[in-house]
């Protein structure tokens, strides 16, 4: 039997985004990035949405918005592989920490994209139960 969440801390989605997360900022303190500060800010905030929006719309209480709050985490990712597609195009990484971080958040991207499609299923389960169900 699966564990209930009660907590968005103990979504593995929220805990990789957040992990993936804080290896941008430190990569952003870093130059010859961190000198980009137009970039480092596009960056931080594509990443920092990622867990930010995990947590917001779990904390809404309701599977619909948090189904939409995971749609724009799952956007969130994909603005930040493109982030790090420039990243490396400027040179600011080399391929390896490329590589890394794109697994990285590639894993993220479908781990939400599931964790979307459950509670889609959830909504869906919920509303049929609901019509089937006698009225009071």
């Amino acid at each position: 039997m699966k564990k209930k969440v009660e907590r968005f801390e103990d979504l593995i989605a929220w805990q990789k985004a957040r992990a993936l997360s804080a290896r941008i900022y430190k990569l952003t303190l870093q130059p010859p990035i961190a000198r980009d500060f137009t970039f480092c800010d596009q960056v931080r905030s594509a990443a920092l949405s990622v867990p930010s929006n995990i947590a917001e719309g779990f904390e809404r209480g309701g599977r619909a918005e948090f189904q939409h709050f995971l749609s724009i985490a799952k956007a969130s990712c994909g603005e930040l592989r493109s982030d790090l597609y420039m990243a490396s195009d400027l040179e600011y990484i080399d391929n390896k920490t490329m590589g890394l971080l794109m697994d990285s958040a590639s894993e993220v991207s479908r781990i939400i994209g599931g964790l979307r499609r459950a509670v889609a299923a959830q909504r869906k389960r919920q509303s049929q139960s609901s019509v089937l169900s006698p009225q009071s």
